[in-house]
């Protein structure tokens, strides 16, 4: 069965807002709206519609100027056996000590690396992204420097890899919390995949904002691969949950936003340790000082 998409931007949270409910009632229905921001604080948005049959073009036209929108670009999409693609597409990862795969490669888990299991299906946070393997990497090098961690948070962990990392390597209280329930699903799935349940406890919180995390403070390391404005605007609070010589490992930082997200954070007590670029992501190892 084809599948069309319908994409358009437009500059303005609300008028991508709105300009998405419109979509969804427009006739045939899409399956499925999605609103994005095309990058973190640029203020432009992306609204686009997902089809089973031919959209209206007429009808996408017309919502489009009145929502002084962009012409929607409607491009008809291959059939595709997705998983089978994911999976070629999708090789195991090698981060240092940590080998992240899905199930289909457990064949090629190397002796002596510490396997994490993420299927394909579960896009972010496979580790295949800049941003996953940056903060692995990070992690793998404060291990192998001697860095023990009795207390992690995980904030924002998506597949909860990075905290299944460092439940593989310390004994310890590990907490992971997104903001999204199903995310935090499929962190328990993930758990139980790994034959990990009991070593991670995740819970759905926006930053910082549940009991179990606030009372567990303060935390030998805090990872939080997220985006520019989140992260700053976590900055004080991931300062203050983290123990004096305690390490933050932050990520979804494009580039050229890295030096604004290292002012930030140094104003909030904390000095830049390392800077990894990965394509057009940086991963930033923070200290808070002593």
């Amino acid at each position: 069965m084809p599948t069309f998409t319908a994409l358009t931007t437009l500059e303005g949270k609300p008028a991508a807002d709105a300009l998405g409910e419109a979509l969804e009632r427009l006739q045939p229905e899409p399956t499925g709206v999605g609103v994005f921001e095309v990058e973190d604080g640029s203020g432009v948005w992306e609204v686009g519609g997902y089809f089973i049959e031919t959209p209206d073009q007429a009808g996408l036209a017309l919502l489009a100027t009145a929502f002084g929108a962009k012409p929607f670009v409607v491009s008809e999409l291959p059939e595709t056996d997705w998983v089978a693609h994911v999976r070629r597409e999708l090789a195991p990862v090698e981060a240092g000590r940590f080998f992240v795969y899905g199930s289909h490669d457990a064949d090629k888990v190397p002796e002596g690396a510490i396997p994490l299991l993420i299927e394909a299906a579960m896009a972010f946070g496979t580790g295949h992204h800049g941003t996953t393997l940056g903060c692995l990497r990070a992690l793998d090098g404060l291990i192998g420097e001697g860095f023990e961690a009795g207390k992690v948070a995980d904030i924002g962990c998506g597949t909860a890899v990075l905290a299944m990392a460092a439940a593989r390597v310390w004994d310890g209280t590990m907490l992971a919390s997104d903001i999204d329930q199903v995310a935090v699903d499929v962190a328990e799935a993930n758990l139980q995949a790994n034959g990990m349940q009991g070593t991670v406890r995740c819970v759905e919180a926006a930053g910082f904002d549940h009991a179990e995390l606030t009372s567990n403070a303060p935390y030998d390391l805090i990872f939080a691969n997220i985006l520019k404005g989140p992260l700053i605007a976590l900055a004080p609070e991931i300062s203050t949950h983290l123990r004096p010589g305690g390490y933050a490992i932050l990520s979804g930082i494009l580039n050229e936003q890295a030096s604004d997200v290292v002012r930030v954070y140094s104003q909030n007590g904390t000095n830049l340790v390392r800077s990894d670029e990965i394509g057009e992501w940086t991963t930033l190892l923070v200290q808070k000082k002593p």
